[in-house]
């Protein structure tokens, strides 16, 4: 622990949101380097992940939690109860809104695209999440993302809707993918964090196990290059992580899916589609830990994972019986 200085500030920062509004994205610029994963699919976060943002003397640990959605799965409720217990135990809260979404369902005109079952599902996961944060009492500030792609009037409209919810303390307009308006929205975060020890070591960036990390990118690689044929059927496990004499890991992990067609699509043709899932995680994984990574998958068929209590308590999740 740093030493303690009487003008540091450390708390904690939920950010929670509908499926894909953004969370990972923002939580990788705030910190200024990738703590957490980002993909074209919904829901790709499954666990907390803590990213560690310093502004001046402040220290901001951003929780990325999981989407909130209406959950089906035993996996969806754990993801869900996680989210919700992220913001229940945070210093504050900041409540991330898909704007295009939003707009094209509750303020649509001329020059916005129609809505999608995607965008009415987010604005019926919004007002639930709202309802949410009114029966704990929860105070949050109102991050409007992708402001980028949509007209200041509509933006002012929806701002003025949402905020009649009489739970918002700020609002920010952003675009997490360019950075606009996240520098003002740090310093914010950062005036918000009780006085205190910083929590971690100033060139900390981001609370998660190395295995954990390691499983996590090499998902991203597995939805990024098979996110049309793979839905969510999909887990990655790492069961080995060693270090070598010469300073180099070795990382052996396991891709699990549902069914033997899925394992066809993950393997691709003469095994090309892993080899390059494989090598583009073995790069990423040689970067963040700065070192070489000799990295060894395999893939097996598991038709009940998300039945595996293993998997809920490598990534924090309550396995409900």
């Amino acid at each position: 622990m740093t030493e303690h200085n009487s003008s540091h500030r450390a708390g904690f920062v939920a950010i929670i949101g509908a499926p894909n509004a953004g969370k990972s994205t923002l939580v990788n610029q705030l910190v200024g380097s990738k703590v957490s994963i980002v993909t074209q699919k919904v829901q790709t976060t499954r666990f907390p992940v803590r990213g560690i943002a310093m502004h001046g003397d402040a220290q901001i640990v951003l929780v990325d939690t999981p989407g909130i959605f209406k959950p089906r799965r035993r996996l969806d409720r754990a993801m869900v109860k996680s989210a919700w217990g992220g913001a229940e135990d945070a210093d504050h809260v900041v409540l991330l809104i898909d704007a295009p979404a939003q707009i094209a369902v509750e303020h649509p005109s001329a020059d916005t695209p129609k809505a999608t079952a995607a965008d009415h599902r987010a604005v019926e996961d919004v007002a639930a999440i709202i309802e949410g944060l009114k029966q704990s009492n929860t105070r949050a500030t109102l991050v409007v993302n992708k402001i980028d792609m949509l007209k200041r009037d509509n933006l002012l409209a929806l701002v003025d809707t949402l905020y009649k919810a009489d739970i918002f303390d700020e609002v920010f307009m952003i675009s997490a993918e360019k950075g606009l308006g996240v520098a003002d929205l740090k310093e914010s975060l950062a005036n918000k964090m009780p006085i205190g020890h910083w929590l971690y070591p100033e060139d900390q960036a981001a609370d998660a196990p190395a295995r954990i990390l390691a499983a996590e990118i090499t998902r991203e690689k597995l939805f990024l290059r098979v996110h049309e044929e793979l839905p969510y059927s999909a887990a990655v496990s790492t069961t080995e992580f060693k270090d070598l004499p010469d300073g180099s890991a070795r990382i052996e992990q396991v891709i699990f899916v549902e069914r033997d067609g899925q394992r066809a699509i993950v393997l691709g043709k003469n095994g090309q589609t892993l080899k390059w899932i494989g090598q583009k995680s073995r790069e990423e994984l040689s970067k963040l830990l700065d070192r070489p990574v000799h990295l060894f998958l395999h893939v097996k068929v598991n038709e009940r994972w998300t039945d595996d209590r293993a998997l809920y308590t490598q990534f924090g999740l309550e396995f409900e019986s």
